[in-house]
């Protein structure tokens, strides 16, 4: 069954996501059901102790868990650890208008952050915390098995395109492997600096609506 968006009017890229879209090889329910089990095993293996104790919870994801699109961020921030949803604050609500801009809402993605527990204060995750989550982060990928990686930031981003510049691959689609599988990434900058750089916001709003047009191209191939 394709999934639509919850919009009625269907915009170009809303149609070429839906025309790329294919039946999911597992049901949304049974992928959420091995993405919880996930997350309990994140919380009983004591990845970055000294964040979890410090951490209102676990933040693992929230969206569609069998969809075609997942976005990846850094790590929660204050409402994102209050609520257990990432991108729930400000950034989030801005994300929000960045799916709507594309004929989307978040059931039609999947949202999650390389880190999963709050870092104090909302600084940037550290290279050891990223490097902890990281392959709990693949095992999340696997079990969803999207078509494109959309990375939000440069903290997301450089594991997959190592040494590259946020500034000057924004919106360019690579073709990266990851443990043997490949994945369509497209990097953007985080919806945060939107909210400091009133320039970048039309860049983000324009290189989203974009990617579900380079889901098509991919699968045209």
């Amino acid at each position: 069954m394709t999934r639509q968006s919850k919009n009625s009017a269907q915009t170009p890229a809303s149609q070429a996501l839906a025309q790329a879209q294919t039946p999911a090889s597992q049901m949304p329910a049974q992928v959420q059901t091995q993405l919880d089990a996930l997350a309990r095993e994140i919380d009983a293996s004591a990845v970055c102790p000294d964040l979890k104790a410090q951490a209102t919870q676990l933040v693992m994801g929230d969206g569609n868990p069998a969809a075609d699109i997942v976005l990846i961020g850094e790590a929660p921030g204050k409402n994102e650890d209050l609520q257990g949803k990432p991108f729930v604050g400000a950034a989030g609500k801005f994300l929000n208008e960045m799916l709507a801009a594309a004929g989307m809402d978040r059931s039609d993605v999947y949202i999650t952050n390389i880190v999963k527990y709050r870092p104090p204060n909302n600084r940037d995750p550290h290279p050891d915390e990223k490097a902890a989550f990281l392959p709990y982060l693949l095992r999340q990928l696997d079990i969803i098995q999207p078509k494109v990686i959309v990375t939000l930031g440069r903290h997301s981003m450089e594991h997959f395109l190592p040494g590259a510049t946020i500034g000057e691959v924004h919106g360019q689609p690579h073709t990266v492997t990851v443990d043997g599988r490949s994945f369509l990434l497209i990097p953007l900058f985080h919806p945060a600096a939107a909210l400091y750089n009133g320039g970048l916001r039309q860049v983000l709003i324009d290189d989203f609506i974009a990617v579900p047009g380079h889901i098509g191209k991919t699968r045209a191939k």
